[in-house]
């Protein structure tokens, strides 16, 4: 690897756990940040993400649901990093404070499965979309064989960790990639139809506007219970929110409205096969499909480290390792079909969970928080090392807040009134009982 030009101390990292970052190892700014989210926010997910606003809604309405829900879904996910680079500690762990150290054992392991869930679903799309490339000369049924190939390249890079990740393959090739591949299909819808039409076409009323926003929203919220697995490695906190907000929401817009116009103005009824049927689309597809999967590698990875706030003594390389064969496992058994239903889900179960995190962290805390409350003693309070009862009552009353909301009043959308739900439901609970917040 030194022949390589990667340096020893980002190797080093992949080794690391769930302890507080070393000062070494804190290297990444801004354009790190803005490189790895606008990366982490493209992909052949966020577009299929997008066919899902059409044709229930037109264009227009579609495009303000998308920078509506990528302005609320952004500063989540920028204040959950905070945390993060704050105090050099990965997601799950900044959950300790506020739930207590077992109490953050049951976030964690629900983020194990909507992270396996993910990058399961990211291995299916890479593996069909490659089976389909290669059928003029492999013939049909070559999913399978892609589907362990794309899971050992994911597992490769999760061994390799995230500075390598982001320092050598998505700054120096990675982002190129998917611009020009996006770039591509951008000037060719635009100079080979007549957009009029299209973009003039209104929604059959199937989706409402709100359900539109939480279908936007649900992307960069399922990013909050990773997010400081990343940004842990700030150099400092100011570049790491800004270069996380500014790079995934110019990407999530610019995916999720070319997911729009795929549907809109191309013949298949498919995601792939609408890129498939533009000129050269080919070459679009297998462009995408070389970034694709560090979209996985971030959802193997932190699955590792979410392990590990749980089991913190078991190796960080061999989880990923076993993270990854799951994620192949799943990838030969399932389908996309339910990929919405999933997306609906993630928003229910972790909108609300991080209305818990802003409410202890920002609101009673004021960001300021002792290492001691991230990592407690064996003889610490019953509180730090046990289970804080106010945050899963607050957890619970926003997700059945969300479940209300969207099967009573679905066109209020669950994201927002989830997200209140939990936070004001925890700061009145612990005022009143006097909890202290430092």
């Amino acid at each position: 690897m030194q022949a390589l030009g990667i340096p020893r101390d980002d190797l080093a990292a992949a080794q690391l756990g769930i302890e507080p970052v070393p000062s070494r190892h804190r290297v990444l700014g801004f354009l790190d940040y803005f490189v790895l989210w606008a990366d982490l926010g493209v992909g052949l997910l966020v577009l299929l993400a997008g066919t899902l606003l059409v044709p229930g809604l037109g264009f227009w309405p579609a495009m303000a649901a998308i920078v509506l829900g990528t302005i609320t879904g952004n500063l989540l996910l920028g204040l959950a990093g905070v945390v993060g680079s704050n105090h050099g500690v990965p997601s799950m762990v900044s959950l300790r404070p506020s739930f207590g150290l077992r109490g953050s054992y049951l976030p964690s392991l629900v983020n194990v499965v909507q992270l396996v869930g993910f990058g399961a679903f990211e291995v299916i799309i890479m593996a069909q979309a490659s089976s389909r490339l290669a059928t003029p000369v492999l013939g049909p049924g070559s999913y399978p064989a892609w589907a362990v190939i794309w899971s050992a390249v994911v597992v490769l890079m999760g061994l390799s960790g995230p500075l390598v990740v982001v320092r050598q393959w998505l700054e120096k090739a990675g982002i190129w990639i998917v611009l020009a591949s996006a770039a591509w299909m951008v000037v060719y819808i635009v100079t080979h139809f007549d957009l009029g039409p299209a973009l003039a076409r209104p929604g059959d009323g199937s989706l409402t506007f709100a359900q539109a926003i939480d279908l936007v929203v649900v992307m960069p919220v399922s990013w909050l219970p990773l997010v400081a697995d990343y940004n842990r490695f700030a150099r400092g906190t100011r570049s790491a929110f800004w270069g996380t907000v500014l790079g995934y929401g110019v990407a999530n817009i610019s995916f999720y409205g070319l997911g729009v116009l795929l549907v809109l103005v191309l013949p298949a009824g498919d995601l792939i096969g609408s890129i498939l049927s533009i000129a050269f689309g080919a070459a679009g597809l297998a462009l995408l499909l070389g970034d694709e999967a560090d979209n996985a590698f971030a959802d193997v990875y932190s699955a590792a480290i979410s392990v590990k706030n749980v089991r913190p003594g078991w190796s960080t390389r061999g989880l990923v390792a076993g993270v990854g064969a799951i994620v192949l496992a799943i990838a030969l058994a399932v389908d996309l079909t339910q990929y919405q239903n999933f997306l609906f889900l993630v928003g229910s179960l972790f909108t609300p969970l991080f209305g818990v995190l802003f409410a202890d962290y920002f609101v009673l805390r004021r960001r300021t928080c002792r290492t001691t409350e991230f990592y407690p003693t064996r003889h610490a309070g019953t509180r730090a090392n046990g289970v804080n009862l106010v945050a899963l009552l607050a957890w619970g009353a926003g997700i059945a807040s969300y479940l209300l909301v969207i099967n009573l009043a679905p066109w209020l959308g669950g994201t927002l009134p989830s997200l209140t739900a939990s936070l004001l439901v925890y700061v009145g609970l612990a005022r009143l009982r006097g909890v202290s917040t430092r």
